[in-house]
């Protein structure tokens, strides 16, 4: 349960280490013009041991699918796959919402291995 400041309750490290956030470089974009609200479909590497996986962003009001191409970005990798409309999006992309909460890709300020883990 939230308080009123929007906090989540107190996990342990446990709890942290069980969500699976890893880098991954997007390789493809494109729009998702099916999507209910606006969205691209995005392929991310996440190197060998991971490999490519597919995910619906709904981050068209900052980025184009040109510019996303070559970035890298963090991704919760152990959520179960997930139907977006008739697309199946399988890892979850991370970011953050600006004042008028659309969304801004959390960033990584160095290029680090794909496949990386968060700690």
């Amino acid at each position: 349960m939230s308080d009123d400041k929007g906090l989540r309750p107190e996990i342990s490290f446990a709890d942290f280490d069980k969500v699976d956030i890893r880098v991954g470089t997007i390789v493809a974009a494109e729009p998702y013009p099916e999507a209910r609200k606006p969205a691209f479909k995005l392929r991310v590497d996440f190197g060998p041991a991971i490999g490519e996986k597919k995910t619906s962003a709904q981050i068209t009001k900052h980025y184009t699918p040109e510019e996303l191409v070559g970035r890298q970005v963090m991704a919760v990798v152990n959520f179960p796959p997930r139907q977006i409309g008739k697309f199946m999006s399988e890892v979850l992309t991370l970011g953050f919402p600006d004042e008028e909460g659309e969304v801004v890709l959390a960033a990584i300020d160095k290029t680090v291995p794909n496949g990386g883990k968060l700690f």
